[in-house]
């Protein structure tokens, strides 16, 4: 029996893919913000008036949705203007910087990567420092992810993901599925080890190349 949906993996940097349902959830999670003019006809849809019609007051603090904020934010119009999340700003930068590793990033913001890639598409003089904290914080979990992912076969790691955001938590899950498949094929309960979809996929990319 087929699935009724195929997952659709996440996008990747500024765009979201909104075949994927990590990132139409990812898009649902909320900015801060402040209306820089009246907004007609959105009171309602964000919380802040009781008829369809009634439009938030220019100067209104905001909590909005990241694809209403994309859709919104204009740099020449200034309809609206998008503050940092707590986790992004300088503080918690200097905290990633120290060690990145303490911090419960399923806590603080489960899509901390991905969402923080999408607030490089506002205009903000600390997107720089932004980027480079999101780099290195996934370089210094990455090695203690799959540390742990081929090091605990047949432990109890909710403790563990728990802490995870869901990028990281993905490639704890592929991790594991790695090393069950090799121990797996190593007591000859599987016939041959395959190459993973991703390599396939690039191998024919590479021959259809090839063929132009």
């Amino acid at each position: 029996m087929s699935e009724a949906y195929f997952p659709v993996g996440p996008g990747l940097g500024l765009e979201e893919n909104f075949l994927s349902l990590e990132d139409i959830m990812m898009s649902q999670e909320k900015l801060p913000g402040r209306a820089e003019s009246t907004l007609p006809r959105l009171a309602f849809a964000l919380g802040q008036g009781a008829g369809t019609g009634d439009a938030i007051p220019e100067g209104s603090k905001l909590e909005i949705p990241l694809w209403l904020a994309k859709g919104l934010h204009d740099s020449k119009r200034r309809i609206i203007s998008v503050e940092l999340p707590k986790i992004y700003k300088e503080a918690w930068r200097t905290v990633f910087s120290a060690d990145a590793n303490v911090v419960d990033l399923h806590k603080m913001g489960p899509y901390y990567y991905r969402f923080g890639s999408q607030l490089l598409n506002f205009d903000n003089p600390e997107n720089p420092e932004i980027a480079q904290t999101i780099l290195q914080t996934f370089i210094s979990r990455f090695r203690r992810i799959m540390d742990s992912s081929q090091n605990a076969y047949d432990e109890d790691t909710s403790v563990l993901v728990a802490r995870l955001d869901e990028l990281e938590r993905a490639l704890f899950r592929a991790g594991q599925k790695g090393l069950n498949d090799f121990q797996c094929w190593e007591k000859g309960h599987a016939s041959q080890i395959t190459a993973s979809s991703l390599v396939q996929n690039y191998a024919k990319r590479k021959f259809t190349d090839m063929d132009g």
